[in-house]
């Protein structure tokens, strides 16, 4: 009889996340161009002035979230005067991964640079926020002739004492994982989502209509889910793997972080990072947390302008 019961209740859970992957990707369609490449399928959004001179800015998301999460509000201020193109990570939001395991910074970083290189895009001023720290930190280093500069927003960076909580170990263990992202996962994530945006923002408040805004329900959905709990659980080995190559960062590069950041510890990555890489300047927000881009996005929209003002400024340069 148990047995019974747990079969009905599992069966009756798959059916609610099938129902509700139905109506979130109705609610949050697809806005965006396909860009095929090697290993998947990115979603890029491009906004602003196509004509802008100066370097494209592309925004890249961390983890649990989408491209939506960099475009409000710093993407559409910097759009006023800027070409910004907003990507969704390889297995987030409308971006797809042939294989969700395999999680790495490099591989995203391949990803996207290989999407930039379809999209025309010789140089770009690339804006990392959160988990894309990581892989913000490897474009620089893997394809230093696409980044023209290097803006890390309280960006994972260093491994760290802990882990990433057990249920996303859980999520990426054989048969139990599947069955888990595939049943229970977004019922529960759907009463639990605003609970945890309001945690990712603290001490800030979280801004009114923000998860809806944001399209953060998307995470939900077993594929996005899955592909989410790799990326955190591979995530301290890869850095661990790349943080000594930090100091041949040869991009002009900021870091911004918030002093009350309990996601992303300034002091193990923010700081560590500017230390290492040569030349890199580092602000630290006080009683800011996790979300500098929407705590500060007139300040990070100033030190892109400079960026931009530079990188304008040196082919002149070269040329006298």
């Amino acid at each position: 009889m148990i047995s019974v019961t747990v079969m009905v209740a599992l069966c009756a859970l798959a059916v609610a996340t099938q129902v509700g992957v139905f109506v979130f990707e109705r609610k949050y369609p697809l806005t965006g161009e396909l860009v095929d490449v090697t290993g998947g399928r990115l979603h890029v959004v491009q906004i602003g002035r196509r004509d802008a001179s100066g370097p494209p800015i592309v925004l890249i998301h961390g983890a649990t979230s989408s491209m939506e999460t960099m475009r409000l509000p710093l993407g559409n201020m910097l759009a006023e005067k800027h070409r910004v193109i907003l990507i969704d990570r390889p297995g987030f939001g409308w971006s797809l991964r042939d294989d969700l395991s395999n999680s790495s910074p490099a591989m995203q970083a391949r990803m996207i640079d290989e999407a930039l290189e379809k999209l025309g895009v010789d140089q770009a001023i690339v804006v990392v926020h959160s988990l894309a720290g990581a892989l913000g930190a490897l474009m620089a280093l893997d394809y230093p002739q696409r980044v023209a500069g290097l803006v890390m927003l309280a960006g994972v960076t260093h491994p760290w004492p802990g882990g990433v909580g057990i249920y996303n170990e859980v999520v990426t263990t054989p048969v139990i994982g599947k069955l888990l992202a595939y049943t229970i996962t977004l019922p529960l994530g759907y009463f639990l989502t605003d609970m945890g945006g309001r945690a990712v923002f603290a001490p800030q408040p979280m801004p009114e209509g923000y998860i809806a805004q944001t399209a953060t329900q998307l995470v939900l959905r077993p594929r996005n889910f899955l592909a989410n709990a790799w990326d955190l659980v591979t995530l301290k080995s890869a850095v661990v793997a790349q943080a000594s190559r930090y100091a041949d960062i040869k991009a002009p590069t900021v870091v911004i972080a918030g002093s009350t950041d309990t996601i992303v510890s300034p002091e193990i990555h923010s700081r560590h990072f500017a230390k290492t890489v040569p030349g890199a300047k580092l602000i630290v927000l006080p009683n800011v947390g996790h979300m500098v881009q929407n705590a500060a996005p007139d300040l990070i929209m100033r030190e892109i302008e400079g960026m931009i003002s530079a990188a304008d400024t040196k082919p002149k340069a070269a040329l006298r």
